[in-house]
């Protein structure tokens, strides 16, 4: 399993959102780079990056941050937050990013995943916020009318390879990821799944892990102590 740190984004800080309200934000550097760097000191190979203000307004607000830390680093970074044309998935990718996560543009347009180019999709996660069942869009300020099961469906049948999904009431929460959540996702997608939202001890890690999830994002956990990143890692392995 592959462990991403993370990394959100408001302003070039890096930041944490209590279950996904904007209103509740936490400032944990304003120094983005230097914690990845300091992933990769730590053994990490990939990273998660997302874009919260880019998820507001539609559009990107840290692209030459994020192309920064991927060209400084060298890891593996996938991005997410405010990517809803294939333009600027394309511009992402030209600049060496390599995988970018959809949310809001699949689900306002269903179209929208077939109508991709194969060199593009094949680059491509979805990214499944789920609030009650349902999928949330916008940075997690709109419910949509989709459930987690039939958007999965569809993504997977376009030709998705990989899903991150985010049970956006336990993101930030540090009281424990949906383990039930990721089980029943893993055995009814052929998506490689990623959990985010939750993961805080260790023993997540470990329970993840043994339900064969293809890795498992870490954010406020690490920033405040809960989980050793080099151990977290090992565990994975």
């Amino acid at each position: 399993m592959i462990i991403f740190p993370a990394i959100d984004l408001i302003g070039g800080e890096a930041v944490r959102l209590y279950k996904g309200d904007f209103a509740q934000k936490t400032v944990y550097s304003r120094d983005p780079l230097s914690v990845a760097k300091t992933f990769c000191k730590k053994g990490a190979t990939h990273i998660h990056l997302v874009d919260l203000e880019g998820a507001l307004m539609g559009r990107p607000a840290n692209f030459d941050l994020i192309c920064r830390i991927k060209a400084e680093t060298g890891l593996f970074v996938e991005v997410g937050g405010g990517i809803r044309t294939a333009e600027l998935m394309e511009r992402y990718l030209s600049h060496g990013i390599d995988r970018v996560i959809l949310g809001t543009a699949p689900i306002e347009d269903p179209k929208f995943l077939s109508s991709l180019p194969k060199t593009v999709l094949a680059k491509t996660a979805v990214g499944v916020d789920v609030k009650n069942g349902y999928v949330a869009i916008k940075g997690w300020t709109e419910n949509s009318s989709r459930t987690l099961v039939d958007f999965c469906a569809e993504a997977e049948a376009a030709g998705v390879g990989t899903v991150i999904c985010t049970d956006v009431g336990k993101d930030g929460a540090m009281a424990g990821t949906n383990h039930e959540l990721y089980k029943k996702l893993s055995e009814t997608t052929k998506m490689n799944v990623v959990a985010s939202g939750g993961v805080s001890s260790i023993e997540d890690v470990k329970r993840l892990r043994a339900q064969n999830v293809y890795g498992a994002i870490i954010g406020r956990a690490y920033y405040e102590g809960a989980i050793d990143l080099s151990e977290a890692i090992e565990v994975a392995r």
